[in-house]
């Protein structure tokens, strides 16, 4: 998103300009520290920055594609949890019947006693395979949507900006405070998901 990457000259001239501003009311200020005087051309180009900016939260909150892989994410991990759980309660179960047998006297050789530890181990080892698995699995879809949904918001707000014209598109969240009059975000949601769900049609 180069093209929509405000420089930082022109966000040093707003700073500028905007010190300009608030050093004016006061004489004891200007004679204390002297305001930093921009030329007539810097002062141009500072109040002719175009820029807008989006609020990444609202976007995954409101975006479909972003609400199907937060619901994806979470049937995720619910499956791998209720997995997690069942095979747990099934080596816990099988320990606790070798310790009760154990203290029965039920193990008539060693052998015996070997063999079922040795279920035991092998039990535990492929509930770990398993987990693993699953867990690597899901962090693959995850990384893999995560930039199916990056992807899809550069390329929004690339063809948004064509139509636009901004000099620059910022996330809420790269700046301190922004006039909320700058705020595009609803728009670029309703858009977004326009063309999402024309999209899924197409298919």
């Amino acid at each position: 998103m180069k093209k929509l990457a405000i420089s930082a000259k022109f966000l040093s001239l707003a700073i500028a300009a905007g010190s300009l501003v608030a050093c004016s009311g006061s004489k004891t200020e200007e004679a204390a520290a002297p305001a930093v005087k921009a030329t007539p051309a810097e002062v141009a180009a500072a109040q002719a920055i175009n820029i807008r900016y989006i609020d990444a939260d609202s976007i995954m909150a409101n975006y479909i594609l972003a609400q199907e892989i937060q619901e994806l994410s979470l049937s995720t991990m619910s499956k791998i949890s209720s997995t997690e759980q069942a095979r747990a309660a099934e080596i816990q179960k099988l320990a606790a019947s070798i310790e009760q047998k154990g203290r029965n006297n039920g193990y008539l050789s060693q052998e015996s006693y070997e063999a079922d530890m040795a279920n035991l181990n092998k039990k535990q080892q492929d509930a770990q395979n398993v987990l693993g698995t699953m867990q690597r699995r899901a962090q693959q879809e995850m990384m893999q949507r995560q930039i199916e949904l990056n992807d899809s918001l550069e390329s929004f707000i690339k063809d948004y900006n064509k139509e636009k014209g901004y000099d620059a598109i910022l996330f809420k969240a790269a700046g301190v405070y922004f006039n909320p009059a700058l705020d595009i975000t609803n728009e670029v949601i309703k858009g977004m998901n326009a063309r999402y769900e024309k999209s899924k049609k197409s298919k």
